[in-house]
């Protein structure tokens, strides 16, 4: 009876260990807008996932702490999507009607599906 339960158990261990797991990749996509602030050099960037916004929940991007990211510049940004996996598609500038450029680059990054699952 012992054996018969090993083997049946490591029958079970074995099939475990070749179990198929999906390994699908999806590509998600991100904007980072920069743009001007009033009577300063400064930029303000923001980050959009393509998330639902709401007036209710705050959806800007935080570091470790909990405490709102800020960068120095726009290179700032870009370094720090490149340094988190993602990747530069394309960036062009967008005319305001005040004559000034917001910059618009959009990034891309490659996640499995069962990563996306838990993000939505």
């Amino acid at each position: 009876m012992k054996k018969q339960f090993l083997f049946i158990l490591l029958l079970f261990v074995y099939s475990r260990g070749f179990s198929q797991t999906d390994t699908t990749r999806i590509e998600q996509y991100c904007t980072v807008v920069s743009t001007p602030r009033l009577l300063s050099s400064k930029v303000t960037i923001d980050i959009d996932y393509g998330e639902k916004r709401s007036i209710w929940k705050d959806n800007r991007l935080k570091d470790e702490d909990g405490k709102l990211k800020k960068f120095n510049s726009v290179i700032d940004a870009l370094n720090f999507m490149g340094n988190n996996g993602w990747q530069l598609v394309n960036a062009f500038p967008v005319s305001t009607a005040n004559n000034t450029y917001t910059y618009h680059y959009v990034f891309r990054k490659l996640f499995s599906k069962a990563e996306t699952m838990e993000i939505n």
